[in-house]
């Protein structure tokens, strides 16, 4: 879905002149003719959000200086493009001081108006993103950073709330990539626990016979090949939330001592002689179906009820479609920024393609494809050409090569002849030769050294980040396979 534009203005005839190039830019645009009359639509919750408000400074009643005052009391966080006569630039300063994020002179043209609309929207995603990667860091993400306008997920946020106020552990259900821990975040934000420690353990991504000291913790020599003490999760997230992702891949070891810090609040770390008291709320997740294993001798039955005192079904991505368009703005705002690439934002038909796609990954997917079409963009707007493997999956969207006219013939050819062309992402290393053998490693390790270096530009250190190998190795290995006269190029831009 599109970002949807409130034009308010008391004059008709500027109300429909902007209505039509805004559907004309490919948004969905609401009027408001009056400035009461646009706050009046921005309460209402039941209605679809707006994304973006463009605003006469100058009408009867309640002027656009007042509305920006009035969205600032209610800390109501709307990009706003203010309208203003040739001349007054002291109305255009004061507007800008109270909030807005860009301004047009009246009568505005469709080019100036699209730019400014396009800027609006990415500097709002870009700082949406921000806000969100602060909150994170600093212990405070919030309910009110999940943002949705799927009827799903806001009755995710909803039980989410609900379940902040209570101290008993929560088990989130959903598949990889939706969101689990961004929820856990909330949940611990919205507690008398806020700012306390939130820890997380990927109970799938460690080896059984592991696990049992990250959790729990160890006495120096209890552990093989281990010299040092530790003193586990547990008493890491003290006073804090402890976020257990896929808990259904726990050993049942691990599974006796969780449920026994569950149900009396100790743990005992591996070696030690005393049990240790600890106050942990344990949100645990799965994407499993942990009936199944309870029913396969996988999972404690016991340890499986006493996890889903409160359990929350996080949906996919592809049952909340209207989140994607803002998702894929705010990755595009926040990649762009990183990797200081100049994007306006990404085009309608892009934003149409990733809304109908299902998303197997979800919302880490989503992520992925946003870093890869950014970095590869070679215009100042993602299209559907920067998501060709999503588009050959969507129906109604294709990248499409130009076919190459064929030179004219003097006479045609007695039988057709039949080539078989076979066409490579020029992005993907290729391990076989052309007779069929696998390459050398030194061959495609060569290659990828080439590619590196071309996509940072020249930068070593960048490409040596990229490829996760030090400065000194990329040198020398440079040198080992005759690259070595690549001309360096600075930080700058200019050779080194």
């Amino acid at each position: 879905m599109s970002p949807r534009i409130l034009i308010v203005d008391d004059d008709p005839v500027q109300r429909r002149l902007l209505e039509a190039m805004v559907h004309r830019f490919g948004y969905p645009a609401e009027l408001a003719e009056s400035g009461e009359a646009a706050l009046t639509r921005l309460e209402v919750a039941s209605a679809p959000a707006i994304d973006l408000m463009i605003l006469d400074l100058v009408m009867p009643d309640l002027d656009g200086m007042a509305v920006l005052g009035r969205l600032r009391e209610k800390r109501l966080e709307l990009p706003t493009i203010v309208q203003t006569a040739a001349g007054s630039i002291e109305a255009v300063l004061s507007a800008m001081r109270a909030g807005a994020v860009d301004f047009v002179v009246k009568p505005v043209g469709a080019e100036r108006l699209q730019v400014s609309i396009k800027n609006a929207l990415r500097l709002a995603a870009l700082e949406g993103e921000v806000r969100r990667l602060d909150r994170r860091a600093s212990g405070a993400f919030a309910f009110k950073d999940l943002a949705t306008k799927s009827a799903d997920m806001e009755r995710v946020l909803r039980l989410g709330e609900r379940a902040a106020k209570l101290n008993m552990p929560v088990l989130l259900e959903g598949e990889r990539g939706v969101g689990k821990e961004a929820v856990a975040r909330a949940i611990l934000a919205g507690s008398d626990r806020r700012g306390r420690p939130f820890v997380c353990v990927d109970c799938g991504a460690r080896a059984d016979d592991l696990i049992e000291p990250v959790l729990f913790g160890h006495e120096k020599g209890a552990v093989a090949g281990v010299e040092e003490k530790s003193v586990g999760k547990f008493v890491e997230a003290q006073g804090g939330a402890l976020f257990l992702d896929e808990v259904g891949e726990l050993p049942l070891g691990a599974q006796a001592r969780l449920l026994r810090a569950l149900e009396d609040g100790e743990i005992d770390s591996l070696g030690g002689r005393r049990p240790i008291k600890v106050d942990v709320r344990v949100i645990a997740a799965t994407s499993r179906n942990l009936i199944e294993r309870v029913k396969q001798g996988r999972f404690r039955e016991d340890l499986y009820f006493r996890l889903n005192v409160f359990p929350i079904g996080v949906p996919p991505l592809r049952q909340r479609r209207d989140d994607i368009p803002d998702l894929a703005r705010g990755f595009c705002a926040r990649f762009a920024a990183e990797e200081g690439r100049k994007l306006r934002g990404i085009g309608a038909e892009a934003l149409a393609l990733l809304a109908a796609y299902d998303w197997p990954g979800n919302i880490r997917q989503l992520e992925n494809a946003l870093y890869r079409a950014v970095i590869l963009a070679e215009g100042d707007e993602l299209t559907v050409a920067e998501f060709p493997q999503i588009a050959t999956r969507v129906r109604g969207f294709d990248v499409r090569i130009p076919p190459i006219a064929a030179p004219a013939m003097a006479e045609p050819p007695l039988a057709a002849e039949i080539f078989r062309v076979e066409i490579r992402d020029p992005n993907v290393l290729a391990l076989l030769d052309g007779a069929g053998g696998l390459r050398r490693l030194d061959e495609i390790e060569s290659e990828a050294i080439r590619f590196a270096l071309a996509h940072c530009r020249g930068r070593m250190s960048a490409a040596a980040r990229k490829l996760g190998i030090g400065r000194s190795t990329l040198y020398r290995k440079l040198k080992d396979y005759g690259l070595a006269g690549i001309e360096e190029v600075g930080s700058d831009g200019a050779a080194a």
